[in-house]
């Protein structure tokens, strides 16, 4: 049964030129026996330091695969998106490039998600991290805000590591949003997620691209993308300075009428403006943000532009005007 069926992997790529041959030589050692079709789609994020060519080898010497490359750096979603809209599987899957996500998981998940009709999508979850504790905290309380944020749950600790069914790919495809956050689109969507727990593998070759600023950057980007509850908090925190305002006016009436207390002066005044002016700093901000998205959304702008192509001689993709 499995023989009729293809499986496209889409394996975002960032300055992974040591990577790719290794990765590729896993992959296909561990498909190999599998009985399904496949085909890698590698996403070249506008690298610098050779990766293209890397690619642009691996296709001239290998078999099912397609290398896109973007003409600058878009960031990882952008890639994805791309291989969404590239992919020609029955069954989609997202891996990196990296080999920290190993192959054989990736199989595993396609088995499962085979073996269960009711099931349209495996997303994988590390059953024990091997972070910092600093690290592990804020990704822990990172999951649990964005779970009480959204309207839809949140797999705890759900990476973009998952494989899923056409027909979820096809949903996600009819949201052509500029600012996207693949997992909380993968929660929006719906659809009868299976949790799969693995262990991350070591890198064998280069170093991680993600600083701790830009996982704080893109969990603030998802929180904003998929969630208007900071708006509303900044209503209800108006709302509560207001009222504590009118409360703090009228102890000082009373003090001031009845008990002849003198009404507290500078020091009071400055530190009743400097919070009420940075609480409406803060919020504007916040508003800024949502305005700002809006604004970069209704130019339409594409979500990557691409610059090169390579494919292997026996798979088929259509093809794009490049730059010579």
């Amino acid at each position: 049964m499995n023989s009729q069926i293809k499986v496209s992997f889409i394996v975002p790529a960032y300055n992974e030129v040591d990577n790719v041959f290794p990765f590729y030589e896993a992959f296909s050692k561990t498909f190999a026996d599998s009985n399904l079709l496949w085909e890698l789609i590698f996403i070249d994020d506008g690298s610098s330091d050779g990766t293209r060519g890397k690619l642009r080898e691996l296709t001239i010497n290998k078999p099912n695969v397609l290398a896109i490359s973007f003409s600058r750096n878009f960031g990882k979603e952008a890639a994805i998106w791309a291989g969404l809209n590239n992919a020609t599987g029955d069954i989609i899957g997202i891996i990196d490039a990296d080999l920290q996500q190993d192959p054989q998981d990736a199989l595993n998940m396609v088995n499962a998600l085979l073996d269960n009709d009711d099931c349209d999508m495996v997303a994988a979850f590390q059953a024990h991290r091997h972070e910092g504790r600093l690290l592990s905290f804020l990704k822990r309380s990172f999951y649990s805000l964005m779970d009480s944020m959204m309207e839809t749950p949140v797999l705890k600790d759900a990476s973009d590591f998952r494989v899923f069914r056409r027909c979820v790919a096809d949903t996600i495809l009819s949201m052509p949003e500029f600012h996207r956050f693949s997992k909380g689109i993968f929660s929006w969507v719906g659809f009868n997620t299976m949790p799969y727990a693995y262990e991350p593998l070591e890198r064998q070759h280069g170093v991680s691209k993600w600083s701790l600023f830009k996982l704080l950057q893109y969990a603030f980007s998802g929180i904003i993308s998929f969630s208007t509850k900071p708006l509303r908090a900044a209503s209800w925190l108006g709302i509560s300075l207001s009222i504590l305002s009118f409360i703090y006016f009228l102890v000082v009436m009373v003090q001031k009428t009845m008990f002849s207390i003198p009404i507290p002066g500078y020091a009071t005044l400055i530190c009743l403006i400097l919070l009420i002016g940075g609480v409406q700093l803060l919020f504007l901000g916040i508003a800024g943000e949502y305005i700002g998205r809006t604004y970069i959304q209704v130019k339409s702008r594409p979500i990557y532009i691409e610059s090169k192509r390579f494919q292997s001689q026996n798979i088929e993709h259509k093809h794009y005007q490049e730059c010579e």
